[in-house]
């Protein structure tokens, strides 16, 4: 469960954060909304295996595809509201990276991905994950997906809409990412 330390006041700029960052590769780092940190032990070889596994799905799909850019864990996204966050898999339309990446500088993009997918941890506290998938909805990410190894569901967001828990071994995209599939078995041994 991630622990809020403290706040900046004024926020820091996101070459003061990855600054912040470095060195501390064993811990995940996210800033909130509000300027908070947000910091929670890395997950482990398990989840590391199953973040590995839906990444791999995704990007397999995406390379097919070619309408978007899968990034991993990695990945820091500036969100409209501030908040600074790392989805454990995302896709994002080639049209919507394409003004950042002549920029071999950037390091934090900001935009939000049009889809993103967030693994649960046996360390992770459920109820936060599912105030940062709104959060993701919120801040302009058309589908994102709570996948959910220790209950074996995978949690459906979509803007205007009330979350939908989906037990299926099998999850299919929509909208930015109609055509994928996502094959659980193996994310849920």
């Amino acid at each position: 469960m991630p622990q809020v330390l403290w706040e900046t006041s004024p926020p820091m700029t996101d070459t003061e954060f990855l600054q912040f960052c470095a060195g501390r590769e064993d811990l995940d780092i996210e800033v909130n909304s509000r300027g908070e940190f947000e910091i929670s032990p890395n997950s482990g070889f398990i989840s590391g295996q199953k973040n590995g596994e839906i990444t791999y799905q995704l990007i397999h799909w995406a390379r097919v595809d070619r309408r978007g850019i899968v990034t991993d864990s990695s990945t820091l996204f500036r969100l409209p509201n501030g908040a600074k966050r790392s989805p454990d898999a995302a896709w994002t339309e080639r049209s919507s990276v394409a003004p950042y990446l002549a920029s071999k500088q950037m390091q934090v993009f900001p935009i939000c991905p049009e889809f993103v997918i967030e693994l649960r941890s046996p360390t992770d506290d459920l109820a936060r994950l599912q105030e940062k998938m709104h959060e993701w909805i919120i801040n302009g990410a058309q589908l994102a997906w709570l996948v959910d190894p220790i209950g074996k569901t995978t949690t459906v967001y979509r803007p205007g809409a009330a979350p939908e828990v989906v037990a299926d071994l099998v999850v299919r995209g929509e909208g930015p990412v109609q055509g994928f599939e996502l094959h659980l078995a193996e994310i849920y041994e």
